[in-house]
């Protein structure tokens, strides 16, 4: 019995000591570097006092035209949205959006969901595909079909939707593609009177919205000024027009300017560098400055620009140098060593087959998510100031992750998110936010 005993106590003892020493040894793992293995959406509560700090429009709305100069960084203050849904949002967390929409009921027409199929450029290659263009509500130039069918950008019923949608996705900033008054795309029409309804509607959810310039015949760095001009003048103090917190303290439009290497580098420096011919550095429309990045040389062309930042919107890795996950990591060094701001942009897939039927080796599978996951965890394991979401609505290149529905026809079989639901995307980009920004905070430690 003493034996047992003696036994007993020993056992006891020994595994006393086996769990001091793994509880010891836990304590001296530190957190990981660059992004977390843990699954989207895990472990993610923050402190309700912390949360419910708002961020309003009235809170930045300082007079811009501050000295140009000092390191960037975003202000990403978690928010609690207006609507009745008790949603945090996130400003760094930006989604390219697409106005170019227009349905019979609304605009006496089909705009955009009737696109062209565009030829090839070879000859040989274009002969083999198909050609025409599309002839919607049955067939429509996108592979998804969105749950509210082929809609117009003009309809209040569908913005409200849209932004609801934006909301639940978590992304707190609305990247507005964006072109003059009266100018258009070579497809669709001209939408910039809509801009209004877009940024009323986006307030109501505490969203906040940038503008995503596009190039349009003729634009120079003397139309690009007086376009910013109208933009500041026209929408600067509208609750949601989005301003970026500089590390200085400094708070100003932020831009997105969509083929930027369009324009040779002398250009933007006439109207981006202090010394500039006609520059806009130090007056009440300077800005947060974003070029798009194609190919590697450039980044070189965009620093000598006297651009702030680089983004790389495509959302097919490998499609170009800056769109290729693998690239990030350098071209995050070369913006960090030059004080340049670095936005990947991710995408869940990629296919645009249905306005260019020849372009297939593009096309990017979505794996039920599974690419957008592996996009995501390429975007934040160099730990960005803020990501780009290509796209919410960009249906003609397969980016979208707005609700898409199962749809057959006659002709046609769309593509969708089965298994999962219409809002399998929202849920996606909602986790990631809430991990991107959990995982920020262990950066500062």
């Amino acid at each position: 019995m003493t034996r047992l005993r003696r036994k007993a106590l020993v056992s006891l003892f020994l595994f006393t000591l086996f769990i001091f020493g793994a509880m010891m040894g836990l304590r001296t793992l530190k957190p990981s570097d660059g992004f977390s293995d843990l699954a989207p959406g895990m472990g993610f509560i923050r402190e309700r006092e912390r949360d419910r700090r708002r961020l309003d429009a009235e809170d930045v709305a300082v007079s811009p035209g501050q000295v140009h100069g000092g390191s960037i960084s975003s202000d990403t203050k978690v928010v609690f949205t207006k609507s009745d849904r008790d949603y945090s949002i996130f400003y760094d967390v930006h989604i390219f959006y697409y106005l170019w929409y227009g349905d019979p009921a609304t605009d006496n027409k089909y705009i955009h969901w009737d696109h062209v199929l565009v030829p090839h450029w070879d000859p040989k290659i274009a002969a083999s595909h198909a050609q025409g263009r599309h002839t919607p509500p049955e067939d429509i130039a996108s592979s998804f079909y969105p749950e509210l069918g082929p809609y117009s950008s003009r309809d209040p019923k569908v913005l409200e939707s849209h932004m609801a949608q934006i909301e639940e996705a978590a992304a707190g900033v609305l990247v507005l593609s964006w072109y003059p008054p009266g100018v258009a795309d070579d497809h669709g029409e001209p939408s910039e009177d809509l801009v209004p309804a877009v940024m009323d509607a986006a307030h109501r959810h505490s969203i906040k919205v940038a503008f995503h310039i596009q190039p349009y015949k003729g634009r120079t760095d003397q139309s690009m000024h007086d376009n910013i001009k109208y933009i500041i003048d026209k929408y600067g103090k509208h609750g949601a027009f989005y301003r970026f917190r500089s590390s200085t303290g400094r708070v100003l439009p932020l831009f997105y300017v969509y083929d930027s290497y369009l324009m040779p580098a002398e250009s933007w420096a006439d109207l981006l560098s202090p010394k500039g011919s006609h520059s806009i550095r130090g007056t009440p429309y300077d800005g947060v400055f974003l070029a798009l990045i194609v190919e590697e040389r450039h980044k070189h062309d965009i620093l000598a620009s006297g651009f702030d930042g680089i983004y790389t919107y495509f959302a097919s890795n490998g499609f170009s140098f800056g769109s290729s996950h693998q690239n990030w990591k350098a071209i995050k060094n070369f913006c960090d060593g030059n004080n340049l701001l670095f936005i990947p942009s991710v995408g869940p897939g990629y296919v645009d087959t249905a306005v260019r039927p020849w372009n297939n080796h593009n096309t990017r599978n979505r794996v039920n998510g599974r690419y957008y996951d592996t996009s995501l965890q390429a975007a934040l394991s160099v730990r960005p100031e803020i990501v780009t979401i290509t796209s919410f609505n960009q249906w003609h290149e397969g980016t979208q992750i707005e609700k898409a529905v199962p749809k057959k026809t006659v002709t046609r079989l769309y593509l969708d998110y089965q298994p999962n639901q219409p809002d399998h995307y929202l849920v996606l980009t909602r986790q990631w936010a809430e991990n991107y920004n959990k995982e920020k905070d262990t950066w500062l430690m």
